[in-house]
């Protein structure tokens, strides 16, 4: 029996157990919307930018853990998306991109939209760089073949998104049906790779034997679900744990084991944790520059002395950055059930280190007793501490929260505290502009009864503001918290740093501070819109948006003050070389 791909393909992903798309239309692919339109099983959240649906499906993926959809047209419309599957590709992030094509008849005769100046029916090869791999369905024969693999390979190894162009004239194809059905007999959870026991053995003799050990956990153990498994080795054996800043969020912030996020916006005491170690066990990492200080051994790693064992599911990781003593690719939850159960035949006591998680404990509250004024000031424009601090008291322990770029990035993943694991949404490999906000309407989609939080910047919010038009249709109840400082607030402080001026990077009119009303545009899009006039206010505000359970914008305004570092970035040296300056406050 034969019947139309768009119908069979509706029908493969309500399968899969797709239950949402992220997407927008175009004349490529109505065809697919048509059909889409009668399933009972997928809602397609309907967007005004690509680059919405491509961040919102970053953020459900995240949360779902699972590969999620994006729709999009050809041309204008893919690379529109593209930047939100690039944030997607650097953070591991699993995604299927279905993309309407021109009609496969016309390749190369450049009809509506084609992109052809370097080889005809080309689209496709613009996410080359990013993606796993992209297809263009030439043989509609082929198309069931080809969108299984997608998602395997999606979500498969080191997750990633994956493109599927489809010439428009395919969706009205009709095709056998035993094609797709033949995909369903298919096996859609693929076994991950693990360690075997002698190299457990290996790493466990080594890290024992040691006298400063330390862990270090990167985002590859949120992605393997896998933050019980290392809360249990770390206590079994007393080791610390440092992250980066993917892996804000590997164990709760309250676990006597977790030292904090390393690097330029490390504290000293974190940092010099991980320089003076012996030996470090990376987890899921790719020590990447950052977190690394940009790999100036004086500051955060010095690898020798420290020698490295390294584990993860992407063999061209280990050893990518710092020579390796012992290496392993494998899945980290796979990889750690046998470090736990070697562990304990070997060590069936383990180990204890209370003078180590005292000092831990100490330093962690001494850290917070420094902002202790900042927390609490009355000051307006707030303090971006203020605005945290107030945040996490109100916010549940397991709510949602989604990060931009900026002080809600870099002050987030060293002030705020995460009780959850995978409860923090932020752009690393990328570290995309604009993410936040489309990122939580994904987050809350995927898990529509936890409250989701969006810290984002004006410079953030102001990049799509359109996301709101969708929150509004669907009552997504997501509250959007501006961290409003009338500027590109991280770059602006550099500016003025080393070069004296903010050209550029502060919002102004008429040489006067500018910033749109955004509380009234939330207003404007149906929905609830909060302007903070003062300190004392943000708190109540935040918790009347949460019992509203709508979504929400809360515009407050916040003085443009520095992250506090202890680490490095390689660009002060080539902005000021053998300066020392960092960053300083534009107010």
């Amino acid at each position: 029996m034969k019947e139309l791909i768009s119908k069979q393909l509706v029908t493969y992903l309500e399968n899969r157990g797709v239950e949402h798309i992220f997407g927008l239309c175009g004349h490529t692919v109505i065809a697919f919307l048509a059909e889409l339109e009668k399933s009972r099983k997928i809602k397609f959240i309907n967007v005004r930018h690509e680059q919405i649906a491509s961040h919102a499906a970053d953020g459900y993926a995240r949360v779902k853990k699972q590969a999620s959809v994006v729709l999009s047209h050809l041309g204008p419309g893919l690379t529109n998306a593209a930047t939100g599957v690039a944030n997607a590709a650097l953070d591991s992030i699993p995604m299927v991109v279905i993309a309407g094509d021109v009609p496969s008849h016309y390749y190369g005769k450049h009809p509506h939209q084609e992109v052809n100046l370097h080889a005809d029916a080309a689209q496709n090869e613009i996410y080359r760089p990013f993606v796993k791999r992209a297809w263009r369905v030439d043989i509609p024969e082929l198309f069931p073949e080809i969108m299984e693999k997608a998602f395997a390979l999606a979500e498969s190894g080191r997750p990633g998104p994956v493109l599927v162009s489809v010439p428009m004239d395919m969706f009205s194809k009709e095709i056998d049906t035993a094609l797709f059905e033949k995909t369903y007999h298919n096996t859609k959870t693929i076994s991950k790779p693990s360690i075997d026991d002698e190299t457990a053995a290996q790493i466990i003799e080594t890290l024992v034997k040691a006298k400063k050990p330390v862990i270090y956990a990167g985002g590859g153990i949120i992605l393997a679900n896998a933050s019980k498994e290392l809360s249990e080795f770390a206590e079994f054996l007393s080791i610390p744990v440092a992250h980066s800043l993917m892996g804000k969020g590997v164990l709760s912030d309250e676990h006597p084991l977790i030292l904090g996020m390393t690097g330029f916006w490390g504290t000293k005491f974190i940092n010099d944790t991980c320089k003076n170690a012996d030996y470090i066990l990376g987890l899921g990492t790719s020590f990447k520059e950052a977190d690394c200080s940009s790999w100036y051994p004086e500051y955060t790693f010095s690898f020798p002395p420290t020698k490295l064992i390294q584990i993860d599911i992407d063999p061209s990781e280990i050893g990518r950055n710092y020579p390796v003593e012992i290496g392993a690719a494998a899945d980290l939850k796979q990889a750690l059930k046998v470090l736990n159960r070697v562990a304990k035949k070997l060590y069936p006591s383990g180990k204890k280190n209370d003078a180590l998680r005292k000092e831990i404990i100490e330093n962690r509250r001494k850290f917070k007793a420094s902002n202790q004024g900042l927390e609490k000031s009355n000051a307006f424009p707030m303090s971006p501490q203020r605005i945290l601090a107030d945040v996490r008291e109100v916010l549940p322990r397991d709510a949602y929260i989604t990060t931009d770029v900026g002080w809600n990035k870099n002050g987030v993943g060293q002030q705020f505290p995460i009780y959850e694991p995978g409860t923090i949404l932020t752009p690393g490999g990328l570290a995309t502009m604009g993410f936040g906000a489309p990122a939580a309407l994904g987050a809350k989609v995927a898990e529509p009864k936890r409250v989701v939080v969006s810290l984002v910047g004006d410079g953030g919010f102001g990049q799509n503001p359109a996301v709101l038009a969708t929150a509004a249709i669907d009552n997504i109840a997501v509250i959007f918290v501006i961290m409003n400082n009338g500027a590109f607030g991280t770059i602006a402080g550099l500016e003025k740093a080393h070069y004296d001026t903010t050209f550029g990077t502060i919002f102004e009119k008429d040489g006067k501070p500018y910033s749109p009303d955004y509380a009234a545009i939330a207003r404007a899009y149906g929905i609830e819109g909060i302007k903070i006039t003062a300190a004392d206010e943000f708190k109540p505000a935040l918790k009347r948006a949460i019992e509203l359970n709508k979504p929400v914008v809360i515009d407050a305004a916040m003085i443009n003050n520095p992250v506090p570092t202890a680490g490095h970035w390689n660009i002060m040296d080539i902005y000021s070389p053998g300066k020392k300056v960092h960053h300083v406050s534009t107010n």
